[in-house]
């Protein structure tokens, strides 16, 4: 094949649950069947969706790249009514500042400000982000002075992540009378041949997200309001596999399964407590507080919290643990009890203690759901909105603990293929 008047770019899409949008192209490399790429994506990573890529690699004309313009990344305020301004310190990522570039070029200009917008130009000098971490203070073209410049590293949820922190994610489901008869098309837990219902939307929507962060995906799926074969007992903390010493299922399709055969064998009833289940999850996270696992809990229901007081407690205990809870509501009800454990206006409390930090999410399901019957977007809002918060409070437990992500793992380096043994070859060409 001949290139000669060709060359090769990769194209790069991102696709989410709504959306497909260019996200950017590669340089251009000629007359080549090897390309090897050197530009690099900075992709903003976000924990509550799916985001999947594709690359596609072309053979087109030349595109045009980086024309060595200027693009504002900072403006400070105003200092006004002096001929010797100090201006205020300030904060910016290195990939907005110079595009992870040390030596690219950054260029500050001075202005004297005017009310009327017709600023006047004084004068302007050029630096680099190498040149100002190592602490050159003075630009003498313009008498500028760098009063100080400290370069802080901002870990990112997914820097625990590749070093090694897992996610342990738990599911507990409402089975109270409330609900309604599992067997009537009016009930929540309705298993219908055509569609999902709500408590199963729910479940899959927020599992198939947080299950690519379990790296065995075996998950602790818990009922709780319900009586139990073979005695009737009401219990508020049972395994939906009948299986109370090894809980775990496989993967969110072994959750989906061990849910619906709980609905055929237990009995609705009551009433709704979620303390039970919130201290489970609690005495797995405080056995494990050095950062190497963190706990998630989902907790789906429909209506009254009956154990509040106790409910409280047990968020402002679990509040120094490594643990976040996820709260759905499905249904018409008002989730009054819900919203103010949600602590966004107020934060919890407990017998005159605080949360030492939120980390109850709580959504009602009925916001989320699409009015067109489309229920992959539904889902998809779903998700988005219940999980947007866990990054930043995981990272608020490894902060205040001082707890550091572990080492990278070493990159992949594919194996060579097997040397040829000269012997055999000459031995094969005989035959």
């Amino acid at each position: 094949m001949h290139f000669s008047r060709n060359v090769t770019t990769c194209r790069v899409d991102v696709q989410s649950a709504t959306t497909e949008l260019l996200f950017g192209r590669t340089e251009v490399i000629d007359n080549t069947l090897n390309p090897d790429f050197v530009r690099k994506f900075i992709l903003d990573y976000f924990f509550e969706e799916r985001q999947n890529l594709r690359f596609d690699l072309r053979l087109e004309k030349p595109l045009t790249n980086e024309d060595g313009s200027y693009t504002i990344c900072h403006k400070t305020e105003v200092v006004k009514n002096t001929l010797d301004p100090v201006w205020q310190a300030f904060k910016i990522p290195v990939r907005a500042l110079c595009n992870g570039d040390y030596d690219r070029s950054i260029k500050v200009e001075v202005y004297d400000w005017d009310r009327d917008g017709g600023h006047d130009f004084i004068g302007e000098f050029s630096t680099s982000y190498r040149e100002m971490s190592r602490s050159q203070s003075q630009f003498h073209v313009y008498e500028v002075t760098l009063l100080s410049c400290l370069v802080d590293t901002e870990l990112s949820f997914l820097d625990y992540i590749r070093g090694g922190t897992q996610i342990n994610f738990t599911v507990a489901i409402d089975f109270t009378a409330s609900n309604g008869n599992p067997s009537q098309p009016t009930s929540l837990h309705y298993m219908s041949p055509y569609q999902l219902n709500d408590y199963a939307m729910a479940l899959r929507a927020v599992g198939e997200i947080i299950q690519d962060y379990d790296s065995d995906k075996m998950f602790p799926a818990l009922g709780f309001g319900a009586k139990l074969p073979p005695d009737g007992r009401v219990s508020h903390e049972f395994a939906l596999n009948g299986n109370p010493q090894n809980p775990y299922c496989t993967g969110i399709e072994g959750v989906m399964e061990a849910y619906y055969q709980s609905l055929k064998s237990v009995r609705l009833y009551g009433p709704t407590h979620f303390s039970p289940v919130i201290n489970h999850v609690a005495r797995y996270a405080s056995a494990v507080t050095d950062g190497s696992q963190y706990f998630i809990l989902l907790i789906i229901s429909d209506g009254v919290i009956t154990d509040m007081a106790q409910t409280k407690e047990s968020i402002v205990n679990a509040s120094s643990l490594p643990m976040s809870i996820i709260i759905v509501g499905v249904g018409p009800a008002e989730f009054d009890e819900m919203i103010e454990l949600d602590g966004d206006e107020e934060r919890i409390s407990s017998q005159g203690r605080y949360a030492e930090r939120d980390i109850v999410q709580f959504v009602p399901f009925r916001d989320y759901i699409d009015r067109r019957g489309n229920h992959i977007l539904s889902m998809a809002r779903l998700a988005k909105e219940v999980l947007a918060e866990i990054p930043d409070q995981f990272l608020s437990y490894m902060r205040t603990r001082g707890i550091k992500p572990g080492p990278l793992p070493p990159p992949y380096t594919p194996c060579p293929p097997p040397a040829i043994n000269p012997l055999l070859t000459r031995r094969v060409s005989r035959i």
